[in-house]
């Protein structure tokens, strides 16, 4: 992904605590903390045009750090990318997070298919099985507290047949941007950004332009 946007984008990769290199560290299981702590190590670097890119999880993370950056500290990001992940707003009483080991990596496979990857390594996935059931308790845990919408503008990102996230729970995205708001759908499930990278990224770079260019249009 660096690669791909680079010169014109820096990407900054976020790592969360409990993982590779911070494996050490425990894993934090409330998406609010996690965007506090995301929020402080960004705080430094907003003398910079700064975007922030989501997908799962992250996307409502990176929408929790922008509000903390626009509310907080009066920063408003340029854009908000979010991938495969239902609005803020459009709430699901999930409890998987709360299932037996066998019952998470059951639900963990089913939501992969046939684009997992490494998921179908029997001892990869224990290794990596903590971590999972962080993110799914952040993510499932997660409650949207209503407030005033974002500036900047929000790209979304969906598979068609992703289970996760309706096509219309994702269009809800827009409800919480006064900045513009388009929805881009591929064919594909949770994890559709394995077969499609290359498209998205050619949206970032558009969108990413119009900045550059002066224009914030979408």
């Amino acid at each position: 992904v660096s690669r791909a946007l680079a010169p014109e984008v820096e990407v900054l990769a976020i790592q969360y605590p409990g993982r590779q290199d911070r494996r050490q560290e425990p894993l934090v299981r409330d998406l609010p903390e996690l965007a506090r702590r995301v929020h402080a190590v960004l705080r430094p670097r907003t003398d910079r045009p700064l975007a922030l890119f989501g997908h799962s999880m992250g996307a409502s993370l990176a929408f929790e750090v922008a509000r903390l950056l626009e509310h907080e500290d009066g920063v408003a990001p340029l854009w908000l990318f979010a991938s495969g992940r239902r609005a803020p707003s459009q709430v699901r009483d999930e409890r998987t997070h709360q299932l037996d080991d066998r019952g998470l990596i059951a639900d963990v496979r089913r939501l992969s298919g046939t684009e997992g990857g490494l998921l179908g390594d029997d001892e990869v996935l224990r290794m990596i099985l903590p971590a999972i059931r962080a993110d799914y308790t952040a993510a499932e845990t997660y409650r949207y507290q209503p407030g005033p919408p974002l500036s900047m503008p929000i790209t979304a990102f969906t598979g068609d047949s992703d289970r996760k996230a309706t096509v219309e729970e994702v269009r809800a995205w827009q409800e919480h941007t006064t900045g513009g708001f388009d929805l881009h759908t591929y064919a594909g499930g949770h994890f559709f950004l394995n077969r499609h990278q290359a498209a998205v990224l050619d949206v970032i770079r558009a969108r990413l332009a119009t900045v550059r260019a002066g224009s914030r249009t979408v």
